[in-house]
C-alpha cells in the first residue's frame, strides 16, 4: 500500500503543478518502480508500454475520434441542431431543450463530451444568446448536456473501460442507452422547471414541412448509432471495424451534402492523430503503473481492508460514488479510469457487482467531473468559446449537478437501467 500511495501522491502532485498528464503518469510510474526496489529493472518500462497498447480493440479509439472530428469539420452540427430545434424548440425553454436533445443525437457519432462542447457548443450558445438567454445559462446547459456523449454509444471512454476491465464493448454500448436517455430526461425536466421560474423565451411550434425537411438532414446523424450497434451486437464487426463504419458513414454524409474537402479531411486526421497519440501514450505509461501495483499486491490489500470495514454493497456504492465524484474534479477522466480500475476491479468482484453496470456508473461519475473545478475540461473549452470567466461558468453549471447526481444515484442503485437491454439482446452476461 505504501508504493501505491507514493505513486498516486506523485501523480497528484505533478497534476496540481500542471505537468502534462502523460508526463505525470510516466514520472509517477518511474517513482513507483524505484520505491518498489526495481530500479535495476528499468528495461521493463518500454516492454510494458508496448504491451499496454498491443491490442486490436484499441483501434476503435482513433476511428471514433476521427468520426467525431469529421462530423465537426463537415458542418453536420448545424443540421443536428436544426433537427432538434424543429422537434422540441416550442417547449418551454425551447432552445435549452434543443441543446440537450442535440447532444444526444451528436453523441451517436462522436462518443466524446469534448467533441460535443467544441462542436455543438459554438452553434448552441450563439443561438441561445441571440434569442434572449443569458450567456451563463447557455454555456451551463451546453456543458451539462455534453456528458451524454460518453454514455450513449458509441463511446470512447467505454471502449477504454472495456479494454482495462476485459469486458464486451458491445454489451457496454447497449448498457449505456437507457442511462443516456435517463440523463436527457433529467436535464430536460430540470430545465423545464428553471424555465417556468425564470420565464425563459419560447419559439413557435415548427410546421410539419419544417420538421420533415430538417429530419432528412438530422436523421443521417441519428441513425449512425443504430448501424454501429447492430453491426457490433450481431457479431458482424468488432469494435474497431464499427469505428471504421462510423468514419465511412460520416465521409459519405459529407459527400452527400457536398461539404467535404481535402483540407477538412487533413485537419480531422491531424486532430485525430494528436488526440489518439495522447490516449495511447496514457494507456502505455499507466500499464507500468499497473504492473508495479500488481507486483506489490495492492488490489488484494485494498480489497481486504475495504471488506473488513464495509459489508454492505449499498454502503460501498455510496462511498464509491462520492469517491469518484471527487476524483473526477481533480483527475483527468481517462487517466483516473486507467490508473484506478486495475486496483478496484477485484474489489468490485468481491461485492458481486456486475462489471458492465460498474462501467456505466464509473464513466458517468467521472464525466460529471469535467463540469467541476479545478480541472473540469468543459469549463476551459467553454471559456474559449464564450469569453466568460472561469468563475462565472463554475457558478452557472453548479445547479445542473443536482439532476446529474440524482440520475447517477438511480443508475447506481438500479442495475436494471444498465443491464436490461444487453441481457435482453445478447443474453445474460
Amino acid at each position: 500500500m505504501v508504493v501505491a500511495a507514493v505513486i498516486l501522491g506523485a501523480f497528484l502532485l505533478l497534476a496540481v503543478l500542471s505537468v502534462p498528464i502523460n508526463t505525470a503518469i510516466a514520472a509517477a510510474a518511474l517513482v513507483g518502480i524505484v520505491a518498489a526496489g526495481f530500479s535495476d529493472s528499468l528495461f521493463i518500462v518500454p516492454q510494458q508500454v508496448l504491451e499496454g497498447i498491443n491490442s486490436s480493440a484499441l483501434l476503435a479509439v482513433p476511428f471514433f475520434i476521427l468520426a467525431g472530428s469529421l462530423l465537426n469539420k463537415l458542418g453536420m452540427t448545424d443540421r443536428i441542431f436544426n433537427f432538434a430545434s424543429s422537434m422540441v424548440g416550442h417547449v418551454r425553454g425551447g432552445l435549452a431543450q434543443v441543446n440537450i436533445l442535440a447532444s444526444l443525437i451528436f453523441a451517436g457519432v462522436s462518443g466524446a463530451a469534448v467533441a460535443d462542447c467544441a462542436g455543438l457548443g459554438m452553434v448552441e450558445v450563439k443561438a441561445m444568446r441571440e434569442r434572449g438567454y443569458s450567456p451563463d445559462f447557455a454555456a451551463a446547459v451546453t456543458m451539462a448536456s455534453s456528458i451524454v456523449g460518453p454514455i450513449f454509444p458509441p463511446s470512447i471512454p467505454l471502449v477504454i473501460y472495456a479494454f482495462v476491465s476485459s469486458t464486451s464493448v458491445g454489451r457496454l454500448f447497449l448498457a449505456g442507452i437507457l442511462p443516456a436517455f435517463l440523463i436527457v430526461i433529467g436535464l430536460m425536466v430540470f430545465t423545464w422547471v428553471l424555465s417556468i421560474r425564470q420565464s425563459f423565451p419560447t419559439q413557435p411550434r415548427a410546421s410539419l414541412s419544417t420538421i420533415a425537411r430538417t429530419a432528412v438532414d438530422g436523421i443521417i446523424a441519428a441513425v449512425a448509432p443504430v448501424i454501429i450497434l447492430t453491426a457490433l451486437v450481431t457479431g458482424y464487426t468488432t469494435a474497431s471495424e464499427a469505428g471504421v463504419i462510423a468514419c465511412v458513414y460520416t465521409v459519405l454524409a459529407g459527400l452527400l451534402y457536398r461539404t467535404i474537402t481535402w483540407r477538412k479531411i487533413i485537419e480531422a486526421l491531424t486532430e485525430t492523430t494528436l488526440l489518439s497519440s495522447m490516449i495511447l501514450l496514457m494507456l502505455g505509461f499507466s500499464t507500468i503503473m499497473g504492473w508495479v501495483i500488481a507486483i506489490e499486491q495492492v488490489p488484494q490489500a485494498l480489497a481486504g481492508a475495504v471488506l473488513a470495514s464495509i459489508d454492505s454493497v449499498w454502503v460501498f456504492l455510496a462511498a464509491y460514488i462520492v469517491f469518484f465524484l471527487v476524483i473526477g474534479c481533480v483527475f483527468d477522466t481517462l487517466a483516473a479510469m486507467i490508473i484506478l480500475m486495475p486496483i478496484l476491479l477485484p474489489l468490485i468482484d468481491q461485492f458481486g457487482i456486475d462489471r458492465i453496470h460498474f462501467g456505466i456508473v464509473t464513466v458517468f461519475a467521472l464525466m460529471i467531473g469535467i463540469l467541476t473545478p479545478p480541472l473540469g475540461i468543459a469549463l476551459y473549452i467553454m471559456m474559449d468559446i464564450t469569453g466568460l470567466s472561469f468563475e462565472r461558468l463554475s457558478w452557472a453549471v453548479l445547479p445542473f449537478l443536482i439532476p446529474l447526481t440524482i440520475v447517477l444515484v438511480i443508475i447506481a442503485y438500479v442495475p436494471g437501467f444498465s443491464l436490461w437491454l444487453p441481457d435482453l439482446i445478447m443474453g445474460p452476461g
